[in-house]
């Protein structure tokens, strides 16, 4: 047995490590979310992210740089976020209650906070930075419905839907679950939207209606019962 002293390494104080990395976009992110592309200055975040302006600098030589890369990261990270819901869809047994469960992640995200702040931040720069728009349109907003038109076309060839165009239908179902709800808090904010769960839930189960009413290969018995009722 050694008998020789134990060191003991304690934690050295002082000032935190800086951000750096998708960190350091994310502090951009909350900064330019909060105080817009002009309320924010280079100084800011990297004083909130606790590096020195030429660190800074040196990764994101302008201001529209660091914006750039901010969106782009965004985009790269939720871009596929609707995909499980939508191969849960292609596989789901029932196919009212597969389109609710996707209806329900689409809710989730594009009203939560997050995204609306996002959403809000690239439209009010869209002029000034068109391509960084037409990219996060693009691979984010495009990309989710291209691949739920795949989804319904996909359903369609299975004759479980009666589609002859995709991508019209996927327009629709969207518009059908997130229209109101998405206009209400593009205007008043996410937080002020009115739509509480339970009427958010009814908006879900309407939509579905309607759009299984166009689209169904067989209309469904409890939409034949609303009908006829």
């Amino acid at each position: 047995m050694s008998t020789e002293p134990t060191t003991i390494h304690l934690p050295r104080r002082g000032r935190p490590p800086g951000k750096s990395g998708r960190d350091l976009l994310a502090v951009a992110r909350e900064l330019l979310c909060e105080r817009g592309l002009g309320g924010t200055s280079m100084e800011a975040v990297a004083a909130a992210a606790r590096i020195s302006k030429q660190t800074l600098y040196a990764q994101y030589p302008s201001k529209s740089d660091l914006y750039t890369a901010v969106v782009e990261d965004w985009v790269e990270q939720g871009r596929t976020a609707l995909a499980p819901s939508v191969e849960a869809l292609v596989r789901a047994e029932d196919l009212r209650s597969g389109l609710d469960q996707w209806a329900k992640a689409l809710q989730s995200g594009l009203l939560s906070a997050p995204v609306h702040r996002m959403r809000t931040l690239v439209a009010a720069n869209a002029t000034t930075h068109p391509k960084v728009a037409e990219t996060y349109a693009r691979t984010s907003w495009a990309a989710n419905m291209a691949l739920l038109a795949d989804a319904l076309a996909t359903l369609a060839a299975g004759h479980r839907l009666r589609i002859v165009d995709p991508a019209i239908a996927a327009d629709q179902l969207v518009w059908l679950i997130l229209g109101a709800p998405l206009n209400q808090a593009t205007i008043l904010g996410t937080h002020r939207h009115g739509f509480n769960g339970d009427r958010l839930t009814r908006i879900r189960n309407e939509g579905i209606d309607t759009f299984l009413a166009r689209y169904a290969r067989t209309q469904p018995k409890h939409t034949r019962a609303r009908a006829e009722g």
